[in-house]
């Protein structure tokens, strides 16, 4: 029996069981036979496939060499009876030789550069749309029309690059305005809270602007140069830090740098200048012509503003959208810098090597492009704001500012009040104290029981008290902010901590980061250094005998209201205007101005600097002046 039959079947069921197996056998045969013609047919179709592939290739070849003699000679397709050229006969391989990668020493890192977009021409949308599809023809257009690292092709310059190109001249006139109309149409239309205190704020100083711009218009020396056209960028507004920024403007935070925004806009609109407001990254990327994407491309077009103002966040807003335009356009950024920047933390080569390496620094502007809140240092421009009590100085009466025995206390927050009980308990002592500190709703107050506190007053409502006060008192904190400025503009004395040692990034955690090494010997400085006594009090906070003194006699001192001209609407305009006017950072010669004819020089005791010189004789150390006394021969007159 075989061993693959089953036991228990009759004779005639195994021969029936093997006619079936034969049966079976013979039709798999069959089938195998046909699997085999069907295999054959399958390799048959694919050559033949593979061929047709081929034939493709070649023919698009044929194109593509086609194409690229009539993108060389638009005329040739135009001339049918001419002999055929010898371009038609060019090899299959000429279109990759005519995509290698030159080496052209005036390009020094084009390989670099076509070896990364072929790593990550996908890495940003920007690339697909200016035409990079990952081919070595594709990223040398790119590389060569788009941006500069390589050779030109097809005989086009680099002077033609799409944001090189000159936009259409602009010959409008810049003339002194009398009216604030253009500002308001462009600012209306965005009600967000820093946006209303800028419009009020606008609006309640419009008289002291037109004012000064009727006085500007009427001088003899102030000659009509072509309008600017300006585009004010307020990137702390903008995105994610801008969403935190609006909901602390109506929670006691700062309002210092919106006070400097409002003042600039309404100076730059005085002034003639085209202005242009933004406060969205998605309309800076209009307005600038960003190309789709992440910001590793150029822009579109050329930069169609003289100006940006801007800040740190939108000069970070401004890289990351203009990709290699922002080197070329660079030499047109403001930045609204409130502390400064040094010139050791701006270089970032020099930074990284010494140690000034923050997050704030290494942009590499020229620092005079810094422009500050207070004269930091003649290394950055001064550009402040305008002191609103100086804009109705003409309107005072007689009694207008009659005090109170009242003190206000310079703090809008709980925080910044911590420690300073004892301080203001001596205070409190001789002056009936008052506060004007933001409380959340159903929070119980921190302060002092003997304390008055107003909660967050607007502005308008806080001068009224300011004007009532016989002191101003500082906590040491907010650091120079222009509170003071004002609270004096409106005759009070401003008492404030001295601190000692001083503050800096090396001991103060709200210092750490910034791009300044300066030592900050109380809260407010400019105040102490400039102002001074007896409008200016500083005193040690933690020496209750030495705040009682300098209270007694603050109390048995008359002050007036006094405002430096710096901060007037007058002095801003003056000084907006000689920077627009001088300022050019995109020329490499010395200076030409301040002019020769404003040097004074002073030689000062070994170990003293320029500024403190200078300010002994109540001038300014300006370093533009500089390349006219580094030389030996200044030194043997």
């Amino acid at each position: 029996m075989n061993s693959d039959e089953p036991a228990g079947r009759s004779p005639e069921e195994q021969g029936h069981r093997g006619r079936s197996s034969h049966r079976l056998a013979l039709r798999l045969g069959i089938l195998s036979t046909q699997v085999e013609e069907l295999s054959l047919l399958q390799q048959r179709f694919r050559l033949d496939q593979q061929s047709l592939a081929l034939l493709v290739e070649k023919e698009l070849k044929t194109v593509s060499q086609r194409l690229d003699r009539l993108s060389r000679h638009p005329h040739h397709h135009h001339q049918s009876h001419t002999p055929q050229s010898r371009d038609d006969h060019i090899p299959h391989t000429e279109p990759s030789k005519m995509c290698e990668v030159p080496m052209d020493p005036a390009y020094p890192v084009c390989a670099e550069k076509v070896e990364y977009l072929q790593a990550h021409w996908q890495s940003d949308p920007c690339y697909v749309f200016y035409g990079v599809n990952g081919t070595t023809c594709s990223i040398l257009t790119y590389l060569s029309q788009i941006e500069d690292f390589c050779p030109p092709r097809l005989g086009r310059s680099h002077s033609g690059l799409p944001w090189h190109e000159k936009p259409q001249s602009y010959k409008k006139k810049a003339e002194i305005r009398t009216t604030l109309n253009q500002l308001f149409e462009v600012i209306s239309n965005n009600t967000s809270p820093a946006m209303r205190f800028i419009q009020t704020r606008v609006e309640r100083m419009s008289v002291g602007w037109t004012q000064a711009g009727l006085k500007m218009r009427q001088s003899s020396n102030k000659t009509v140069s072509t309008q600017m056209r300006v585009l004010l960028y307020l990137g702390a507004l903008a995105g994610s830090i801008g969403q935190h920024f609006e909901a602390m403007v109506e929670r006691g935070g700062p309002l210092g740098e919106l006070v400097q925004w409002a003042d600039l806009s309404a100076c730059l609109t005085i002034l003639g200048q085209n202005l242009t407001f933004s406060t969205s990254q998605h309309h800076l990327h209009s307005l600038i012509g960003a190309a789709p994407g992440r910001g590793s491309c150029p822009i579109q077009r050329p930069l169609t503003f003289d100006l940006i103002y801007t800040d740190y966040h939108g000069l970070a807003h401004l890289q990351g959208a203009m990709g290699l335009a922002f080197q070329h356009y660079q030499c047109r950024f403001r930045i609204l810098d409130s502390f400064g920047t040094e010139p050791a933390f701006n270089l970032g080569s020099y930074a990284r090597r010494w140690g000034y390496k923050t997050l704030w620094g290494s942009w590499g502007l020229h620092p005079l492009q810094y422009m500050t809140m207070f004269p930091h240092t003649p290394d950055n421009s001064f550009l402040g704001f305008v002191s609103e009590e100086a804009v109705r100085e003409e309107e005072r009466e007689p009694d207008a500012y009659r005090k109170d025995r009242i003190a206000v206390v310079y703090g809008k927050q709980d925080y910044m009040w911590q420690g300073k009980s004892e301080y203001v308990d001596v205070i409190s002592e001789e002056l009936e104290t008052h506060a004007t500190v933001y409380q959340p709703p159903r929070h119980a107050s921190n302060l002092p029981s003997f304390i008055r506190n107003h909660g967050l007053l607007t502005q308008k409502h806080f001068l009224q008290l300011l004007r009532r006060a016989k002191v101003f008192v500082g906590l040491g904190f907010p650091y120079e902010g222009p509170a003071p400025i004002e609270a004096v503009a409106l005759g009070c004395v401003f008492l404030q901590p001295r601190f000692e040692p001083p503050h800096s990034s090396d001991n103060t955690d709200f210092y750490k980061g910034k791009p300044t090494t300066r030592q900050i010997t109380s809260q407010h400085p400019y105040a102490k250094e400039v102002i001074g006594k007896p409008y200016v009090w500083t005193v040690d906070i933690t020496n209750k005998t030495d705040v009682r003194e300098a209270v007694k006699a603050i109390l048995s001192t008359e002050v007036k209201p006094f405002t430096p001209r710096e901060f007037t609407c007058e002095g801003m305009l003056e000084r907006v205007h000689a920077y627009i006017t001088h300022q050019n950072f995109s020329s490499k010669s010395v200076p030409a101005w301040p002019p020769r004819s404003a040097l004074r020089v002073h030689l000062g005791p070994l170990g003293q600097s320029c500024v403190t010189v200078c300010h002994r004789y109540t001038l300014v150390c300006e370093p533009a002046l500089f390349h006219h006394v580094n030389s030996p021969a200044a030194f043997t007159r």
